[in-house]
């Protein structure tokens, strides 16, 4: 089926949708970004009877929010209006720290709507310890692959369907 991809400040739709949330590369680093595999890994498996909104806090076209309350504005919007929030942390001290991906996790552990992700060879997986610990606190699903968070995380979108939450 389809997947509609909406951008960072992008106007929110309804519906089925998932939030990629995790560490974002920098603008102008040399560290590729992990969301068009997340988007593959998404489309790949999704069957729903609609398209599959799927909300990245990437800018399109790398473009920058003019203000930083703009971007978080946005991102916790997007996050609280997801069904469900796919957390990717493909841990990297260097590259990838994820400090404020942390946060978000603690903020939407208890919600009923995360999956978390954490790839044992990531460079730094021992930093990924207590997230894991807090998921599995909280029954939220943790996985290793990529392509295993996608179907944890279409597994939610599909029962909030089933039970009338879409």
């Amino acid at each position: 089926m389809s997947i509609t991809l909406v951008w960072a400040r992008e106007p929110i739709p309804t519906g089925p949708s998932v939030f990629l949330a995790g560490p974002t590369p920098r603008l102008g680093g040399d560290v590729e970004s992990w969301r068009p595999a997340a988007v593959e890994a998404l489309a790949e498996q999704w069957t729903g009877p609609g398209p599959l909104t799927v909300l990245t806090p990437e800018s399109r076209g790398g473009k920058r929010a003019a203000h930083y309350d703009d971007q978080v504005g946005w991102e916790t919007a997007a996050r609280k209006a997801a069904t469900a929030v796919l957390f990717w942390i493909p841990r990297d001290l260097r590259t990838l720290p994820g400090f404020t991906t942390n946060v978000e996790f603690g903020l939407d552990a208890g919600s009923g709507r995360a999956v978390l992700g954490c790839p044992p060879d990531c460079p730094n997986p021992e930093r990924n310890r207590y997230l894991i610990y807090v998921a599995r606190e909280h029954g939220v699903p943790v996985r290793e692959t990529l392509h295993e968070t996608a179907t944890a995380a279409l597994a939610l979108v599909a029962a909030a369907t089933r039970h009338g939450e879409l």
